[in-house]
């Protein structure tokens, strides 16, 4: 079965279809893990975007669905060097072909992800489309992607990816935790839950006085898809709520604080995408692995007509990666403190927010 990929850069290639037949478009972006997969390809941040793995063979050990990070894959196609067909792992339920089957997603492999990744890298990431099947025409398909919204425009990313009601999570605990629902990933839950946190999930569009209501100890905002400065409804509702309840937030939710308090944020040339990432802690200059899926960032300049304090530095860019509010108790971080790089380098974040919590 044929396949085809189009960027906006005028870049045609062909190569071979799996998953379903059928047209995908989004932002193609690269991620560098080497493994991973079906947590990248269910991570509700990935919506709207097209994946591509920097590893060349992807599908080695197949699908399990304890590490799916959602109920279904968010990304919108996936893009590979080369799949492979019989995996290895016990654990393995399917295969990837299969999983992108179920969830009617197109994929393309046999294309040159090392040049594609140098392209984006060199350029910046770019607008594309993924054809599996059919008849195209080079120029079609180009002007396709070009033509498409880009990342910065869609503001139905975050509400595709929301519960539609409140959702309550029982740790047997004392304190309660609040998390408005941008996009959040499932081990993000199961991380606060074994602290023994209480949980109720509200959707992205929940007013602060119905989540004040309920009296909670804290305030989480989660990660989710897309451009923070779209959020409008979100940002008002946490504006609401500084100052009233100890707040944090992770990758997106990090950067919707940030804007609530007055900072501004910013589109990375190419993103950070994969498990790799060394961050910087400025206060005891430890220095830890984490894992990372954010194409924005909150600029450093605009922190300094704010109170917020940047205290932790990606140290290959040196972009923010937390946060801390300077009165009110406010602490935030970029990268995902849930995932296990390290492999459990950050998930102090837990601890720090217990402590919070109790006040």
């Amino acid at each position: 079965m044929k396949a085809y990929l189009a960027l906006e850069d005028g870049t045609f290639l062909k190569g071979e279809g799996f998953g379903v037949e059928g047209k995908a478009t989004g932002e193609l972006v690269f991620e560098t893990a080497m493994t991973g997969y079906v947590e990248a390809l269910t991570d509700p941040s990935y919506n709207g975007q097209i994946l591509m793995p920097t590893y060349p063979q992807v599908g080695n050990y197949g699908v399990c669905e304890e590490d799916y990070q959602s109920e279904e894959i968010t990304a919108e196609a996936l893009v590979i060097r080369d799949l492979c067909r019989y995996p290895s792992n016990y654990k393995s339920e399917k295969t990837l072909a299969e999983f992108l089957e179920e969830y009617d997603i197109p994929g393309i492999e046999g294309v040159d992800t090392r040049m594609l990744t140098r392209n984006i890298r060199e350029q910046g990431s770019m607008k594309a489309v993924v054809q599996v099947g059919g008849e195209v025409e080079e120029k079609e398909l180009v002007e396709e992607a070009r033509d498409q919204m880009s990342i910065k425009e869609k503001e139905y990313l975050v509400p595709e990816m929301s519960i539609d009601q409140v959702q309550r999570y029982e740790a047997e605990g004392e304190l309660e935790l609040a998390m408005i629902d941008c996009g959040y990933k499932k081990n993000i839950l199961e991380r606060v839950l074994a602290k023994g946190i209480n949980v109720t999930l509200y959707p992205h569009d929940t007013q602060s006085d119905e989540i004040l209501e309920d009296d909670p100890d804290g305030v989480l905002v989660s990660n989710g898809p897309g451009n923070p400065a779209l959020l409008d409804g979100v940002i008002s509702c946490v504006d609401d709520l500084i100052g009233e309840v100890p707040l944090t937030g992770i990758c997106l939710g990090a950067q919707i604080i940030s804007l609530a308090l007055g900072a501004e944020t910013f589109k990375l040339k190419f993103g950070h995408r994969g498990i790799n990432h060394p961050v910087k802690d400025l206060e005891t200059g430890r220095v830890f692995i984490s894992t990372q899926n954010h194409g924005f960032a909150v600029t450093e300049e605009s922190l300094e007509a704010v109170d917020l304090e940047a205290t932790q530095m990606n140290l290959n860019d040196d972009t923010i990666e937390a946060v801390e509010h300077r009165d009110f108790p406010i602490l935030a971080v970029q990268y995902h403190p849930e995932a296990g790089p390290g492999p459990h380098d950050t998930y102090f974040f837990f601890d720090e927010l217990k402590e919070m919590l109790k006040g």
